[in-house]
């Protein structure tokens, strides 16, 4: 079909912004800020339709089955999930879905897009793809610039030629994030857009850019897709020549440089989600201006952002332009002017080798997720949900013992020799040392609660003897 585009959707970052509620071990990326889709599965649904190839997915290893259950979620079916050995930034993620799609003898247009930005009107991104597209076809680099509507100091700029073909513009320069006086200067000259990070190319032409201006990320990733593994719909380029690759963002390695890069402006209401602040902005808030998620108390409290994701009461009294947010384990409170320095916290608790900087409170494995709710000295307990037909691997423990309860569904338990069906309210126990596997052999989740004893309960004191997926 003539005019078919590949949709590349890059689901890398860690989205510090938003901690806790976001992690590196389940950013934001991944979280329902907005209603019942995620930013991921929103991403994904404004490429719905006859013009569109299924998406590619761009991720690390310890967030694909993060992955595969967003989509599943969504009713999307990727052609490759490709996972990055490391993180080596926008450039090299965008060269192995071009080499990626070459190595098929496809050369239809790449719509590279961030996984974590917020467009509400499909209709109007749909527009402002049909006006780049003709130029892509050509072999141009497209670019799409949203239509300032303040002087934002936390985007970069891209500053147009005057003319052009229609809507799409020639571009003059990329700017890097200006000061408050720069970015008031750039809108009161007009022809600066906010650069949004999506894309539209051929992967020939963004090839062909790359080699010439950033050969070494070409060749470390076309050797590095050369030598890639597959499994179902994971994609692995080879780690050792991957990692040669520079780390380095698309703008610097090719969009700054080439002298074939068009704009394309546009005005719909565009946002990165980039802090708290921004989130409140985006949702309504109520007559006191306040936004308000969960079990939320409020005395005379205004303009502010409260929000409870766990079972906790929060009662705010006399506060205005206040930042709360809890979520199971954590909770980050500041001014609202102040939501930006939620990255240094992140950094400050990194630096204390502190767990909840990025392990989040709920825990995604390929069979389903886990959630600690209690610990103390020498216990643990644990939420358990496995998904219908899923099973945990056949393994055991050196130095802890465990108690399965089963709240809701069927459990298929095996202690040892012995495999028998669990109901709802029987228990099991399983001794450390003992091999022991938990499958749910029924057509609705099982929840169960798991209640771990012994002198250390890291989640390192896992011997796997079978695995369907692989876990050593």
């Amino acid at each position: 079909m003539a005019g078919m585009i590949r949709p590349v959707i890059l689901s890398g970052g860690g989205g510090t912004r938003l901690w806790p509620l976001s992690r590196s071990g389940n950013p934001k990326q991944f979280q329902r800020l907005f209603g019942e889709q995620s930013l991921l599965q929103a991403t994904a649904d404004r490429c719905r339709g006859a013009q569109f190839h299924p998406p590619l997915i761009s991720t690390g290893e310890e967030q694909r089955f993060f992955v595969v259950d967003q989509f599943e979620g969504a009713d999307v079916r990727p052609d490759a999930i490709f996972l990055e050995p490391v993180p080596r930034n926008t450039a090299p993620a965008i060269a192995v879905a071009a080499f990626w799609a070459l190595s098929r003898n496809e050369d239809d247009p790449l719509l590279v897009m961030p996984s974590d930005h917020l467009i509400h009107d499909k209709e109007a991104f749909r527009s402002a793809i049909d006006a780049a597209l003709p130029g892509a076809l050509e072999g141009k680099l497209l670019t799409f610039g949203i239509q300032p509507t303040r002087p934002h100091t936390g985007y970069g700029y891209i500053q147009a030629e005057s003319g052009g073909e229609g809507v799409v513009r020639k571009v003059q320069r990329f700017v890097e994030k200006p000061d408050a006086e720069r970015a008031a200067q750039f809108i009161g000259e007009g022809g600066y857009y906010w650069n949004s990070g999506i894309f539209l190319f051929r992967p020939s032409a963004f090839v062909r850019e790359l080699k010439q201006h950033a050969p070494g990320v070409a060749s470390a990733v076309e050797e590095a897709m050369g030598k890639a593994t597959t499994d179902g719909p994971f994609v692995r380029p080879d780690g050792q020549a991957f990692a040669a690759a520079e780390n380095i963002s698309v703008d610097y390695a090719v969009m700054e440089r080439s002298s074939d890069v068009f704009v394309v402006p546009v005005d719909f209401a565009w946002s990165d989600v980039g802090s708290w602040d921004a989130v409140r902005e985006l949702l309504p808030a109520d007559e006191h201006g306040n936004v308000l998620k969960g079990d939320v108390l409020t005395l005379d409290v205004s303009n502010s952002l409260i929000r409870s994701d766990a079972d906790v009461t929060i009662a705010a009294v006399g506060l205005d332009h206040i930042l709360c947010i809890v979520t199971h384990d954590a909770m980050f409170l500041a001014p609202l002017d102040r939501a930006q320095d939620a990255k240094q916290v992140v950094d400050q608790l990194r630096l204390r080798k502190h767990a909840r900087a990025d392990e989040p409170a709920c825990v995604h494995r390929p069979w389903g997720t886990y959630q600690t709710m209690d610990r103390g000295e020498r216990f643990q307990t644990k939420r358990i949900v496995v998904k219908p037909g899923a099973k945990l691997s056949l393994q055991k423990h050196h130095h802890r013992s465990e108690h399965w309860v089963v709240v809701t569904g069927t459990a298929e338990v095996t202690v040892g020799d012995e495999t028998r069906l669990l109901q709802e309210n029987e228990s099991t126990y399983i001794p450390a040392g003992t091999p022991h596997r938990l499958a749910n052999p029924g057509k609705v989740p099982l929840h169960l609660i798991e209640v771990q004893c012994g002198p250390y309960l890291g989640e390192d004191d896992i011997v796997r003897l079978d695995d369907q997926y692989g876990r050593g």
